[in-house]
């Protein structure tokens, strides 16, 4: 795929889930590993762009080998439900964390499980879904799980004694804290699963400062308007497309050169070639992930079997 500039190995007869990826980083993270043979589960909770995004790939790919999920991260159950559709998968070698709220309600909302709206749909939906697959990853020889971080690490501090954003809320506290949850997390079950042997490894990749306007048109999946394209052009010194923040995603996924407890971004951190980088300290806090990792279970209501991770 022309988009691409990064090289990526062959993937033929590996399987790869995207969360979220009817549009956005999660279409091209998709588009790209179908071309390079894999197959492709693309998920997300609206039938009607999912089948968009299935055509527009297959327009570009006519012998992708691709097929469809529906999961609302958002809510327990549909997490549940199509968790158990993955465990009757006969391998599965690489899952993409990517769905998520990016535009945040100005004020709370919760989910139908009564967790504030952001977290549930960013992280906690995601830790349930890993919680509940991870035996089918550890089928596969060198499986990877890949979090999706963002730059909002690095900008926002994390009231861990408030996550769930009861005393006070705002609608940018509640994206930072839901992204620094998501590091966090990876990290940790990084370390779980490198103290527990396991052929899995979990990685976190951010896509810099990537936005719509600087992406390539794809109909009926990325089809930014031309005042749109216009705006973010004024930016392109510090942004890029989100088919070029997709890169991270792909190398950490698919690169031999990405290891488990890994961070990957752009060179540049807004964006650029995809590079290893530090991440922040309080996503790497081994208590804090310890009690994150807690409530995580506790609102999700799923133990993650890991290490010693059982509750």
């Amino acid at each position: 795929m022309s988009w691409y500039p990064v090289a990526l190995p062959r993937l033929d007869g590996r399987t790869y889930l995207v969360t979220g990826a009817n549009a956005g980083l999660g279409f091209f993270t998709s588009a790209r590993l179908a071309g390079q043979g894999a197959h492709v589960v693309l998920s997300g909770r609206n039938p009607e762009r999912l089948a968009a995004a299935v055509a527009a790939l297959r327009e570009r790919l006519p012998e992708a080998s691709v097929d469809t999920l529906v999961v609302d991260t958002s809510s327990l159950a549909s997490v549940g439900a199509a968790a158990a559709e993955v465990q009757a998968f006969d391998r599965l070698d690489g899952l993409v964390l990517n769905a998520g709220m990016v535009h945040t309600p100005r004020a709370r909302e919760e989910s139908v499980d009564g967790n504030e709206l952001v977290l549930a749909t960013n992280h906690l939906g995601h830790f349930a879904f890993v919680g509940q697959v991870l035996p089918v990853l550890e089928r596969s020889d060198a499986a990877r799980i890949v979090w999706l971080g963002s730059l909002s690490s690095r900008l926002s501090g994390f009231g861990i004694d408030d996550l769930q954003l009861e005393r006070r809320y705002d609608a940018w506290t509640a994206y930072a804290h839901s992204k620094i949850a998501t590091q966090s997390t990876g990290f940790e079950l990084a370390r779980r699963l490198g103290a527990a042997g396991s052929p899995v490894a979990s990685i976190v990749a951010h896509p810099g400062y990537s936005i719509s306007g600087r992406t390539p048109r794809v109909p009926g999946v990325s089809d930014p308007s031309t005042g749109e394209r216009f705006v973010d052009h004024l930016q392109s010194p510090f942004t890029q497309g989100k088919h070029r923040g997709a890169e991270p995603v792909l190398v950490a996924a698919t690169s031999p050169d990405a290891l488990n407890g890994d961070y990957w971004g752009p060179v540049g951190w807004t964006k650029g070639a995809p590079a290893r980088q530090v991440p922040t300290r309080t996503s790497t806090d081994a208590a804090v992930a310890a009690r994150l990792w807690q409530l995580s279970e506790q609102w999700a209501g799923v133990s993650v079997p890991v290490g010693g991770a059982r509750g």
